[in-house]
């Protein structure tokens, strides 16, 4: 398969709009669609920045800047997100209109920790790897832009189908909602097994 088209597919399906889409229906479910577009345009310019940082800087922020391995990132992205599956499972979405704050913040808390996290982080500095800094650059961009892009036509047709299959909807989003929880918590301990392991082979 062709780098850019590796690199870009790896990093959309890691941000996933689909389960995005489920993790944020809080958001989906209060904004009207122009303030839910401008909120994303925002989340996805940070997250986008910090992608294109990471890819082109790569190892160097860790073992140089930071003076820390990739592993301790990883160890500490997945107890965040355990901690989120968590409190998903047990509260559902409201457990996660908690953890974002005010509503003005909502743009920074979507991209960290849902948009930015160790495996969207992975894929970018793998993606400055195998491409020219140009080529990483646009396929990033392209990837957060389908993914932006998905999420707005799936407001919409939340929209237009709420307003006649409103208790569909609920339960749909409840049945997502914990499945989400559990590929959360899934991706978590995953997350913590990968650096746990790191650790382990660097001790021996």
């Amino acid at each position: 398969m062709d780098p850019f088209i590796k690199s870009c597919l790896l990093l959309f399906m890691l941000l996933n709009p689909f389960l995005l889409i489920v993790y944020l229906v809080d958001l989906v479910q209060e904004l009207e669609l122009r303030d839910f577009f401008r909120v994303l345009i925002r989340a996805a310019w940070i997250s986008s920045g910090v992608f294109i940082v990471f890819a082109l800087l790569g190892d160097l922020i860790f073992e140089t800047l930071l003076q820390a391995h990739f592993a301790s990132f990883q160890i500490f992205g997945g107890i965040i997100f355990l901690m989120i599956g968590v409190q998903f499972v047990f509260k559902g979405p409201e457990a996660l209109k908690n953890m974002r704050g005010k509503p003005e913040h909502l743009a920074g808390a979507i991209a960290m920790p849902i948009m930015i996290g160790p495996g969207t982080v992975s894929a970018s500095i793998l993606a400055g790897k195998d491409l020219q800094p140009l080529s990483a650059i646009a396929s990033i961009a392209l990837a957060v832009g389908l993914v932006v892009i998905i999420m707005i036509g799936l407001k919409w047709v939340h929209d237009v189908v709420r307003t006649h299959n409103e208790p569909l909807i609920e339960r749909y989003v409840e049945i997502a909602g914990r499945i989400v929880a559990l590929v959360v918590g899934t991706y978590s301990i995953e997350m913590l097994m990968q650096g746990i392991s790191y650790w382990a082979e660097q001790i021996a």
